[in-house]
């Protein structure tokens, strides 16, 4: 029942290459920052990356970006880093982009046994008719594109078939964690974490207070421990800032 590990180096020692890795975090909120710092260390390459990005250049999942250890990712907004679009553009990335809330609903639906569901989201675009770039050759020219997608129309309102994602791993962040693996996100940390939690073979959370068991108030539990495979304390934490705008003053 103690799922606690001594560091995020030994949590993900046994990774290996071509593994799919659920992330949470949502831009900079929320990531998973000292599991993504073990990852970099540990090495595991050809890996598939679902999260809703892929950091910044030099933040978040973007240091695996740039490591050279990402083959593909399934992601919802891929901005605010320039590594990334370079890779993509020049065929060293796979990119299937899905609309946020679906990507949202197809990791939910992974951790709930849905294997499908149907959304109006995408319909008459190429998310739903195939088409989107997904690979690029070193030449810019389109290697992959998305297929076309089962469509069916209720009440009048077509709507669009998308399958359910889950992963060999998940990397979580929570705010405080007892030793059976049992969780709390603090506000809009929560993001993509809880649902992912859910959603693979082994799920690693990283959290910034380790309790004892009991300690926890129950009500307030998100994550309980039946979905957490393996805990550590994180031992720094950057609090990363995605973009700062300073206003001038009237």
């Amino acid at each position: 029942m103690d799922k606690v590990y001594a560091s995020a180096i030994e949590a993900v020692a046994d990774i290996p290459n071509d593994v799919t890795i659920m992330s949470g975090g949502f831009g900079l909120c929320g990531n998973p920052e000292n599991l993504i710092r073990a990852l970099k260390e540990k090495g595991s390459k050809g890996i598939t990356l679902i999260s809703n990005n892929c950091g910044t250049d030099e933040y978040g999942l973007g240091i695996l970006l740039r490591n050279g250890q990402v083959r593909k990712m399934i992601s919802s907004y891929v901005g605010e880093n320039k590594t990334f679009e370079r890779m993509f553009l020049t065929g060293e990335l796979e990119v299937e982009l899905t609309p946020q809330g679906t990507l949202a609903e197809r990791i939910r639906a992974g951790g709930a046994g849905i294997p499908a569901f149907y959304t109006p989201t995408g319909s008459g675009t190429w998310v739903s008719d195939g088409g989107l770039p997904m690979l690029y050759n070193s030449d810019g020219t389109v290697a992959k594109a998305s297929e076309p997608k089962e469509k069916r129309e209720f009440g009048s309102r077509e709507y669009v078939l998308e399958h359910a994602l889950r992963a060999n791993f998940a990397f979580v962040k929570a705010w405080k964690g007892d030793r059976w693996g049992n969780l709390i996100y603090r506000e809009t940390a929560q993001n993509f974490n809880s649902m992912m939690a859910t959603a693979a073979d082994i799920t690693i959370a990283e959290v910034e207070e380790l309790v004892e068991v009991g300690e926890l108030e129950p009500n307030q539990i998100h994550t309980p421990g039946v979905y957490v495979n393996r805990i550590i304390k994180g031992e720094t934490y950057e609090k990363w800032i995605e973009q700062r705008t300073v206003r001038p003053r009237d």
